[in-house]
């Protein structure tokens, strides 16, 4: 089998394929939602584009079912782009080139998009379907949900009429999820001076790089390795041991995945260069011992490239160097409520030193909206004792579980009847739309469930072929038993 056309179910499917050749990396969606009016018209379905550039589409009950309560497809168009070091992609002109690998389907060297696409490719099948049974529906896609939730922060009151809200993007079958964590992004970025580079120094550039990465919600209790905090461990005892004079440093790319890589041009004195390039390769050799679990492709090293015209000044680089190294990361705090939830955690995501500019960008995420505020403020403590500016933006809340929700049981029965098992009721330690649009329509009855995808935000991204399979079967079971409406 070649092409994921041919596999079951092959309405969803198609509909995937259709999704992967339209490039739509967040703030980039506007093919997408020309994509998704097409659909609407080309079925005669209500379709309504609103203010922000979400798309809602609407289709009636089946015969026999209009007293059913009125369900809500919510998805997101956007994904993230990431791919490896050696491949050429444009993510804003490129398709996505799948491959089926096994049990697997993933892309040759970038993210799927699994994330959300076969999401928004479920919603389309129903939507397109003249034989799946079904109440009113209302399918809304969103837009920028990767990069911050734009499409939901504009969601206005009164355009969704629906009373239970399905979230199609959680990443593992035969679990159902009640409850989200919410997110704030830290900022900080200062101004640095800059000198003329001193004379009697060699310049090397230091790569960290083979790193996994992946979802800064979903993976970080992983125990992965962060690029940057990588690095400037490493500047740190440079600093202290050979006098390392720092050039220019950049790690990371997206905030909420974890950095896979990371670089610096650094000078050293010539007379310690070979004592230098072994203490690399101490490094690398320290770091993958460390490491040699979560990241078996992690390579620390160096190269001589020319000596660059400006370093740092020492003051500043000192107390920059500094400030990574301590800033928080990771898992922060586990919860109480669920065993073996992530309660608390930051993504040290993003660090820039270039010409005078240091930037760096954290994505604080927590279950618990005081430890979030909390988190958040010591990250920017950290960055103010340097004198950053520091921003705290973006925040969203989290999503209440809620054990009594009528969808929970009725799903539950549903799953237990089709499969035989119990499904597992979970929070998700990542930011799912559901908080937002809880707040802004409080009376939904929420709940969000996937198929089995792994390693999102990251080149190793795969979803399992049977799980969508299940997903699907479920969602369709699902339909059938919506309660009436009160």
């Amino acid at each position: 089998m070649s092409s994921i056309r041919d596999l079951e179910p092959k309405q969803l499917w198609n509909y995937f394929h259709e999704i992967t050749q339209i490039p739509r990396p967040s703030k980039h969606e506007q093919n997408m939602i020309k994509y998704m009016k097409e659909f609407g018209k080309k079925h005669n379905l209500e379709t309504i584009v609103d203010n922000v550039g979400n798309v809602i589409i609407r289709k009636p009950a089946t015969k026999g079912m209009e007293n059913r309560q009125g369900i809500i497809f919510q998805t997101h168009l956007d994904m993230v782009p990431q791919k490896n070091s050696d491949k050429k992609h444009d993510f804003e002109k490129d398709p996505i080139e799948t491959i089926i690998d096994g049990v697997w389907v993933r892309a040759n060297g970038t993210t799927l998009g699994a994330d959300n696409g076969i999401g928004v490719a479920s919603a389309m099948a129903v939507l397109a379907s003249k034989d799946i049974v079904h109440g009113p529906i209302e399918a809304l896609f969103t837009i920028d949900e990767e990069t911050g939730m734009a499409g939901v922060f504009g969601l206005k009151k009164g355009l969704l009429n629906g009373d239970i809200l399905m979230n199609l993007d959680s990443e593992d079958e035969g679990e159902l999820y009640v409850g989200c964590a919410g997110g704030i992004d830290v900022s900080a970025n200062k101004d640095y001076a800059e000198e003329k580079s001193p004379k009697g120094m060699v310049a090397y550039k230091i790569f960290a790089k083979g790193l996994k990465g992946g979802h800064s919600g979903v993976d970080i209790a992983m125990g992965r390795a962060n690029s940057n905090k990588l690095m400037f461990r490493f500047l740190m005892q440079a600093e202290s041991d050979f006098g390392i004079r720092l050039s220019e440093a950049s790690g990371g790319d997206l905030r909420n995945a974890i950095p896979r890589e990371s670089y610096a041009v650094i000078l050293v004195p010539e007379i310690k260069m070979i004592e230098f390039e072994k203490f690399v390769k101490g490094y690398d050799k320290m770091y993958k011992a460390e490491f040699s679990d979560t990241e078996p492709d992690l390579k620390f090293t160096s190269e001589k490239v020319a000596v660059p015209a400006k370093v740092m000044n020492p003051a500043e680089q000192y107390r920059i160097i500094r400030a990574v190294f301590v800033c928080p990361n990771g898992v922060i705090r586990m919860s109480q409520a669920m065993k073996g939830l992530v309660e608390t955690s930051n993504n040290l995501a993003i660090v820039k030193c270039k010409n005078g500019k240091f930037e760096a960008y954290n994505l604080c995420r927590s279950s618990v909206d005081s430890a979030k505020e909390a988190t958040a403020w010591k990250i920017a403590a950290v960055f103010h004792l340097i004198n950053a500016d520091v921003k705290l933006e973006g925040g969203y809340p989290g999503w209440k579980p809620n054990m009594q929700s009528p969808i929970l049981k009725t799903m539950s029965d549903v799953y237990k009847d089709m499969f035989g098992n119990v499904p597992e009721k979970k929070a998700i330690h990542a930011g799912l739309e559901c908080g937002l649009i809880g707040g802004v329509y409080p009376n939904l009855d929420m709940i969000s469930f996937g198929p089995t995808i792994r390693y999102p935000h990251s080149p190793d991204e795969k979803v399992n072929i049977a799980s969508v399979v299940k997903f699907f079967d479920f969602l369709v079971g699902t339909l059938k038993h919506i309660p009436v409406k009160k």
